[in-house]
């Protein structure tokens, strides 16, 4: 029996709460998030940037409404949470940030993320005080219906050119007060700075992994709550397409045939009737 979108985002906040990290992989169309699902995945989280790949363009690029219409279209096909990476929610001010959650919640999806870079390389991130009441407006949306969405709220300076520690985690603990659910620094990356932030605040850390990042073990014994892919999924999905094409083009050759059977295996053994 399917859940309700009010269920969903329950079973979804509680998933973060738990032992081991959630495991939440980022799918960027129907058919990755139906093979996640059927692989074992418990929540999904769409990609920015493999959603604009999909379509042709380059992360960032995609508008309000073609996120929103993806994430629907996400969260009507599996029945696990769906989570939605809306960038900065498309707006700058909170008005904005909270006009996004509002179409957040009508989509049908269990979360969303809202995060402080300004898209303006030359002065990437908000001041923290207008940040902070960004993400506020956000839960105020997110949490006032009888759905519960979980609000995670994403400190973007580790990976556009601030590389401070303090002033994440202090950016991180004005959001937790701000009634975010869940917080994330993507860009972090060793053991220790990861048990720093976990060890800062109160609600659950994602963490963005990738080359190099401390196995999962290791972050659900430093107190991770959470663990995604970003678009590296897609990346590599892209990546074995590419791998393929060149054999084929530059060798005439075609050993890309054993990844091409597994994937048809999955896909025959996830889509049957």
């Amino acid at each position: 029996m399917s859940m309700t979108q009010a269920e969903k985002a329950a079973s979804f906040l509680a998933l973060h709460r738990r032992r081991t990290p959630l495991l939440m992989p980022n799918p960027w169309d129907i058919g990755s998030a139906k093979l996640l699902v059927g692989l074992g995945f418990q929540a999904l989280a769409t990609t920015s940037g493999g959603f604009a790949a999909s379509r042709g363009r380059l992360d960032g690029d995609i508008t309000r409404a073609e996120a929103i219409a993806h994430a629907t279209e996400l969260a009507g096909a599996v029945d696990v949470p769906v989570s939605a990476d809306l960038e900065d929610c498309f707006a700058a001010d909170p008005a904005g940030v909270a006009a996004t959650v509002e179409l957040a919640v009508q989509a049908g999806l269990s979360g969303c993320s809202v995060e402080d870079f300004t898209r303006d390389m030359g002065d990437p991130i908000y001041d923290r005080g207008l940040a902070a009441e960004r993400v506020a407006a956000a839960v105020e949306v997110a949490h006032r219906g009888p759905v519960h969405l979980v609000l995670s709220a994403r400190c973007e300076n580790l990976i556009r050119g601030r590389d401070d520690l303090g002033d994440t985690i202090e950016r991180l603990q004005s959001y937790e007060a701000a009634g975010a659910d869940v917080l994330f620094a993507p860009g972090l990356r060793s053991l220790d700075d990861i048990r720093r932030v976990v060890e800062s605040v109160g609600a659950p850390v994602n963490v963005l992994v990738g080359a190099g990042s401390p196995s999962v073990a290791e972050l659900a014994d430093a107190g991770v709550g959470r663990v995604s892919v970003g678009s590296s999924f897609a990346w590599a999905a892209i990546g074995g397409l590419v791998g393929a094409a060149s054999e084929l083009l530059e060798e005439g050759t075609y050993g890309y045939s054993a990844g091409a059977a597994a994937g048809r295996a999955a896909v025959m053994e996830t889509f049957k009737p």
